[in-house]
């Protein structure tokens, strides 16, 4: 590494070690990312063309390894470090939301979890974070994977889960990979069969939350489950 990099790196990781990520530009956090990650030599030559490409820290923790080769020469280790923190990351906010009140005062980690675990995800993911009878959060199910064309499959398999846990209650969420997290007619239903199937067996869902890029719908906040 030249003197140059070296003495950029240690003053990027000295700022970092008093103000965290404060005052830092998205280029200059990905380039101490990439330090971290084994590419000291290259982090300043490599940040800016990810910037470039993904817009931000957070987009470049979203893309995936196959998007980050193509818009930069960056090592393995470096994309495998990059993963790492994003996934560290979703183990943080998902158990800083076990066993708090989803309800009420936890609603904003529950819904901050979902956001950053299904807002860069390429495919349809929906999860279903159960609660107990005080909505404090047991745990957070991953139920499926893929588009969503068989609504009859899932509340059967969101209710199956809910027995399994012991749960009074449920959120539902999923992603539209489109990133636009405005409703279809296919999500409405869905959310009519979660509730009705739910009804049947004395769960309450308590909202079907829907991801996108930076925006999320929810169908509490719409009114939709008033009506049902």
């Amino acid at each position: 590494m030249s003197i140059q990099s070296e003495d950029r790196i240690n003053t990027l990781k000295e700022r970092f070690k008093k103000n965290g990520f404060d005052g830092f530009s998205a280029c200059e956090a990905v380039e101490l990312v990439l330090a971290f990650g084994n590419e000291r030599d290259n982090a300043p030559r490599v940040a800016k063309p990810l910037i470039d490409a993904f817009g931000s820290l957070r987009g470049v923790l979203d893309a995936s390894p196959e998007e980050m080769a193509e818009a930069g020469h960056i090592s393995k280790g470096a994309v495998t470090f990059i993963r790492f923190i994003k996934e560290a990351a979703g183990e943080y906010l998902r158990l800083s939301m076990i066993g708090k009140n989803a309800v009420h005062l936890g609603r904003r980690e529950v819904l901050d979890y979902l956001e950053f675990t299904l807002s860069g995800e390429r495919i349809e993911k929906f999860l279903a974070v159960y609660l107990d009878s005080g909505g404090f959060v047991i745990t957070v199910e991953t139920l499926f994977e893929g588009t969503i064309n068989q609504t009859a499959v899932y509340p059967r398999r969101a209710v199956e889960m809910a027995f399994k846990h012991g749960a009074a209650s449920l959120i539902v969420a999923h992603n539209h990979p489109s990133g636009d997290s405005q409703p279809s007619e296919s999500d409405r239903l869905l959310t009519q069969g979660l509730v009705l199937a739910g009804r049947a067996v004395d769960l309450e869902v308590i909202d079907h939350v829907i991801i996108g890029k930076g925006n999320r719908f929810s169908a509490k906040e719409a009114g939709w489950l008033d009506n049902l």
